[in-house]
């Protein structure tokens, strides 16, 4: 096997000779040994003796571990090989290696040197090897893996979600001539593009090229930006002859004014220009890098909303973690595509991908998909003191690695960081700094527990995002109410979000009797209770469009190894759906019957089959009419709307003993949408819930 992917590499590395840049998939052929070590294995060659295992990449040690366990998993180092034969024709080229993604902290070595480290599970980095290699030889490649939880690097524990440790997102291998686009620019395309005054007649783009000549003479080359349509058509190309001076990267800009732009409108309209950026000399190509443009513009008025191109635009929102049940972070991209799928398909115009940079495809996606975006940098839970340069590294990472994403509006700061408060406020100051100084054109957001304006944490961003989980971790489900007309009166001119609300569910636990708050501290997480929160609190943000922006959490249940409850360890069930992507929640069809275009007609509780109560009620969300309602063959009376316009109820509904069939029935455009469940009635009993109202706020669980 090793002598096939030897053979493989040397001729894609003959092949691109003639072309301008390879870039080649580095994500087979590797082995691997976990720890823990008793020493650095790169120092203690015995270390290497043993068995190791053959794995592909994406890969993480912590698939089941994490997810099973609580406070029970493997964090620390592991170690990753791969032999590869290097060409003489190499030697005058420039060989970097592009890792999207190492749990946590890497550390990358050829031939027994290390060549490069980074710090952070989640942004891309790139590592050039092209030096330490031997031409005419096979080199072994080595990458220590570890997520060991450290004060300098966030997120600092693994407490909000877990860190998985391993190589778990694509490695590629990149070979350019010694002049090029700018490849180690923080791992980013080396393109930016930027657009002011865009209306629908005209828009002001802006197309910055970072070149870097590693030759030790000026270099003559030719600089071509072309932008095209999405079908292929040239709008509009510029050339710049540029004597290129010897080391160092140096930075060009192109200016375009193009008329009568065709708008990045959403998912109504996602249309996608591309810029082409092209290095030439001596009348030959010898790079090209292509990136995407959608001409949009962003707006956010305080107490109105959201505009898209000077339009109300909804900002429907879910969050997103990035791991699968029995897969952990180690995700291809027919799992990225799923996940979308879903978030498409509830209706969802914006996604707040939580709490970590994420995949380079699934950014890439959401601009072709209309989903708007809001990125952020694992800054979570808690700080130490130590971790301010990692912070604005891994800020700058996120930002220059997606700076042409036509889908993004926002960089998040923090989520939930307090204690304390002068640093803490310090740091997010800063960051903002940065922000606003590598992309002056998005806004920034931090979030916060409290609930309230004024603490002096949640005032250092454009956008102040508040975690509120009225019912849940705090007060009643009701309180939302009095909670935002309160800042809506106070302060009228703060730009708000509501970033997380909702509350867990157990698809096993399910009851009819339910209070206005549950003891999330206690084992028992009915589906129900989750239903009944989003039920009412989508309703009073659907009224508030102080409310710029709100964002469910979560779309997936997801995994949290450091805690241990809702009878489930390691699991976090805020989720539409379930960890194993099987199960849809009555929430998620809540919410597509809400948000989306397409037909529902749901009844709840499906999974409640036991009933508890002879004289119950009936719930049915349908977008497509009122629905008719049969129990047992006869039809239902006495419907009534509740907290929206697709929401419907049956009050003293009366079982009969034993099976009860319930059926829904709407016609529409000629069409009949039914949908059936089965309930089983033997008698009252009562599973009931622990009602616990915490009278506090929520504080960052």
């Amino acid at each position: 096997m090793k002598k096939l992917v030897s053979l493989l590499l040397a001729g894609l590395f003959v092949a691109g000779n003639a072309i301008a840049r390879d870039v080649t998939s580095f994500n087979t052929g590797w082995q691997f040994k976990k720890g823990p070590f008793s020493t650095d294995a790169m120092k203690a060659a015995a270390q290497w003796n043993g068995k190791w295992e053959a794995v592909e990449i994406p890969h993480t040690w912590n698939a089941k571990d994490m997810q099973v366990q609580y406070n029970n998993f493997y964090e620390g180092a592991g170690y990753y090989k791969k032999n590869i034969f290097c060409p003489e024709e190499l030697k005058d080229k420039r060989v970097f290696l592009r890792f999207e993604g190492v749990g946590a902290c890497a550390e990358v070595y050829v031939n027994g040197k290390m060549t490069g480290t980074h710090k952070g599970g989640y942004s891309a980095f790139m590592v050039e090897i092209g030096t330490s290699l031997k031409p005419g030889a096979d080199n072994e490649i080595v990458v220590k893996a570890d997520n060991k939880s450290r004060p300098d690097v966030i997120p600092v524990n693994h407490v909000l979600f877990g860190v998985y440790g391993g190589i778990y997102r694509p490695v590629w291998l990149v070979v350019t001539e010694k002049t090029s686009i700018a490849v180690n620019d923080c791992a980013s395309a080396g393109v930016y593009i930027t657009q002011k005054n865009v209306s629908k007649r005209s828009a002001d783009i802006a197309v910055k090229v970072k070149l870097d000549n590693a030759a030790l003479q000026p270099v003559p080359v030719i600089l071509e930006n072309t932008i095209y349509t999405q079908e292929g058509k040239k709008v509009a190309s510029q050339k710049q002859n540029i004597e290129l001076t010897p080391q160092g990267t140096q930075a060009y800009v192109s200016n375009f004014k193009m008329s009568n732009p065709h708008l990045w409108q959403g998912r109504e309209d996602p249309y996608l220009y591309k810029v082409v950026s092209r290095l030439m000399q001596d009348g030959k190509v010898i790079d090209e890098v292509i990136q995407p443009l959608g001409v949009r513009k962003y707006e956010i008025v305080a107490g109105k909303g959201f505009y898209l191109n000077g339009e109300k635009y909804p900002m429907y929102g879910v969050c997103r973690h990035q791991d699968w049940w029995g897969l952990g972070s180690a995700l291809k991209n027919e799992n990225h595509d799923f996940d979308l799928a879903q978030i498409m398909d509830v209706g969802a115009t914006t996604v707040r991908f939580a709490h970590y940079q994420q995949s380079d495809y699934l950014y890439s996606r959401c601009d072709s998909l209309g989903l708007i975006v809001w990125a952020e940098i694992p800054f979570v839970n808690r700080v130490t003191g130590y971790e301010a340069e990692n912070a604005q590294s891994q800020l700058r990472e996120l930002i220059r690695q997606n700076f042409n994403h036509p889908s993004i509006y926002v960089w998040g700061l923090h989520n939930e960081v307090y204690h304390p408060h002068e640093y803490t406020s310090q740091l997010t100051a800063a960051l903002h700094d940065l922000a606003k100084t590598e992309d002056p054109d998005r806004y920034t957001v931090s979030v916060n527990g409290y609930g309230h304006m004024e603490h002096p944490v949640n005032l250092n961003a454009d956008i102040q995002g508040m975690n509120r989980y009225f019912g849940w971790y705090e007060k009643k489900i009701q309180d939302i109410d009095a909670w935002v007309e309160g800042l809506e009166e106070k302060y009228p001119y703060e730009k708000l979000m509501l970033s997380e609300y909702g509350a867990d569910a157990n698809i096993y636990h399910q009851t009819e009797y339910l209070g206005q708050s549950l003891n999330w501290t206690k084992p028992y997480y009915p589906e129900t209770f989750q239903t009944k929160t989003h039920e009412y609190q989508w309703s009073v943000i659907a009224k508030h469009p102080y409310i710029i922006a709100s964002y469910l959490w979560n779309t997936f249940d997801f995994a949290t190894p450091m805690a241990n409850r809702g009878g489930i360890p390691g699991r976090n069930m805020k989720g539409l759906m379930t960890f194993d992507r099987k199960t849809k929640k009555d929430s998620y069809f809540w919410y597509k019957a809400n948000w989306s275009k397409e037909p529902v007609l749901h009844l709840t509780q499906r999974r409640n089959v036991e009933r508890e109560k002879k004289e119950t009620s009936v719930t049915v969300y349908s977008n497509i009419g009122m629905p008719r309602v049969y129990l047992n063959g006869q039809e239902l009376q006495g419907i009534r709307k509740g907290y929206t316009d697709v929401h419907y109820v049956f009050d003293h509904v009366t079982l009969s003993d034993g099976k009860n069939m319930l059926k829904a029935v709407v016609s529409r455009d000629g069409k009949e949408y039914t949908d059936e469940i089965e309930w089983n009635y033997s008698g009252e009993k009562n599973r009931g819930t622990e009602v616990y109202e915490n009278k506090n706020e929520h504080f960052g669980l």
